[in-house]
């Protein structure tokens, strides 16, 4: 099979799972919103597949989720977690082709991807709510990127990197 259909493939499942993977979650009471289902599957694409790839599913995601099933909020919950979806997927998926392929870049990767799409999802959250005539004050965008998130943030820490080195020693990568 062709590298581009392996890829197209590959996308599609995490596409997939963004969409699926959010009922599993949501069973767990307090926290089941908290682990950012939707985040791991756009991680892995940009690691199975490359920016290109993980960028459009990470932009499609929320919108198509919240199209099919009206969760997220299509404003401005869906659209805000569109960038910082495909922020992840642009940056892991560059970082990964771009540094070296040890493990501990794996880890590197990951955060400096969350780091940049929890920014940019705060850039967003402020652009819209200063187009609805609302704020989105700094308390609010820590609260939204890291202090609600610590759950989903160790979940990526600790999930991501295994199955990861997982796909590449079953030589699945094709972002190598």
């Amino acid at each position: 099979m062709k590298t581009n259909t392996k890829k197209l493939v590959y996308a599609a499942v995490c596409l997939a799972l963004c969409l699926v993977l959010p009922f599993l979650t949501g069973q767990i009471p307090q926290i089941g919103q908290a682990l950012s289902p939707m985040h791991i599957p756009v991680f892995l694409c940009g690691f199975l597949c490359g920016w290109p790839w993980a960028l459009v599913v990470g932009a499609l995601a929320p919108l198509l989720r919240s199209l099919l099933f009206h969760m997220p909020a299509m404003y401005p919950q869906a659209l805000g977690m569109a960038f910082e979806l495909a922020t992840y997927g642009l940056v892991s998926g560059l970082l990964y082709k771009l540094l070296p392929k040890k493990t501990p870049y794996i880890y590197v990767t990951l955060i400096v991807a969350m780091l940049c799409g929890r920014v940019v999802w705060g850039l967003a959250r402020y652009v819209m709510a200063g187009l609805s005539g609302s704020s989105f004050p700094w308390s609010a965008f820590v609260a939204g990127a890291f202090t609600n998130a610590i759950p989903g943030i160790i979940l990526h820490i600790v999930l991501v990197p295994v199955l990861v080195i997982a796909l590449k020693r079953a030589k699945l990568l094709l972002n190598d």
